[in-house]
């Protein structure tokens, strides 16, 4: 009996719209007393969902169709999805900061400094040198500026599989489409007690926010160590001059020759543009390289 029960809500986990599917299904089985075939459902249910049933043993083979095993449970665990809420993002140990995380994101506020005092701008401009400056005099600046975009891509990519947990993400974003689905329906059959119990369930998805705000924040300070420094060497390199003078320009598609200071769209430099052009490139070829997955599926 358990076992029904978890199969039915991992797939509403991974599909919340699955449970209109499954609410049809029971409906033309009379609640699971009579067997159904596909025929019987198509063209109000999709076939991703007719066989995803089938596979999870949630419909099992009769004499000549198929029947839904334990069709009362699957009932009821569909009608009490939304007001199960067995684990809370905001108390969840994963979502949870360790002293490390707080202390790097006491760093990441500090780097933000560079961004409007020279002296700091200058400190950190400084010490990269140290590690890229070798770099630099061997290759273009504008390549240094891909390597540099490549390097943070493929860090941000580890870090966000690494301390993500999209496992929770996907789930609390299936309740929410769930709770959606429910008060769209309460509205439309005007039932206000449904549309109440709804709402209440909605104040308390609320507080999760704040756990799914600490989930998704918490890689973005550690990621904000090493990019800011980058972004800052970059910087610094720019205004302070220290950059040939047959590398201040680049010769780009639509614009042509143009200085890395020159606004391309708008306010937005050259060398900002490129630089983050670069990075997204390379995030998206490393995730597709290493098969890691960064959003909530």
């Amino acid at each position: 009996m358990v076992r029904i029960e978890k199969k039915v809500t991992d797939l509403i986990i991974r599909d919340a719209g699955i449970v209109e599917s499954i609410q049809i299904i029971l409906n033309k089985s009379d609640k699971g007393e009579k067997e159904i075939d596909w025929l019987d459902v198509k063209g109000e249910i999709t076939s991703g969902h007719w066989g995803r049933l089938i596979e999870n043993g949630i419909l099992k083979e009769g004499k000549k169709g198929f029947l839904v095993d334990d069709a009362s449970l699957v009932k009821e665990t569909v009608e009490n999805f939304g007001g199960v809420r067995k684990k809370k993002l905001e108390t969840d140990e994963s979502t949870k900061w360790t002293k490390w995380d707080k202390g790097a994101a006491v760093v990441a506020v500090g780097l933000f400094a560079g961004y409007s005092f020279a002296g700091v701008r200058g400190v950190i401009g400084n010490a990269i040198d140290i590690i890229v400056g070798p770099l630099d005099e061997l290759l273009p600046f504008y390549i240094v500026i891909m390597i540099l975009a490549m390097f943070t891509g493929l860090y941000s990519t580890l870090i966000q599989a690494n301390l993500m947990d999209m496992d929770k993400m996907s789930e609390y974003q299936a309740e929410m489409k769930e709770i959606q689905r429910r008060q769209k329906m309460a509205q439309e059959g005007g039932n206000k007690e449904e549309i109440e119990k709804v709402r209440e369930e909605q104040m308390e998805a609320m507080g999760d926010q704040i756990g799914l705000f600490k989930l998704q924040f918490r890689p973005m300070v550690w990621i904000m160590i090493f990019t800011i420094p980058v972004f800052l060497w970059i910087y610094w390199k720019i205004l302070t001059g220290n950059i040939d003078s047959s590398e201040m320009e680049i010769v780009i598609p639509f614009a042509g020759r143009t200085s890395w200071i020159d606004g391309i769209l708008g306010p937005l430099q050259m060398w900002i543009l490129w630089y983050f052009v670069s990075s997204m490139a390379f995030t998206q070829i490393v995730r597709k390289a290493l098969g890691i997955q960064t959003t909530a599926a």
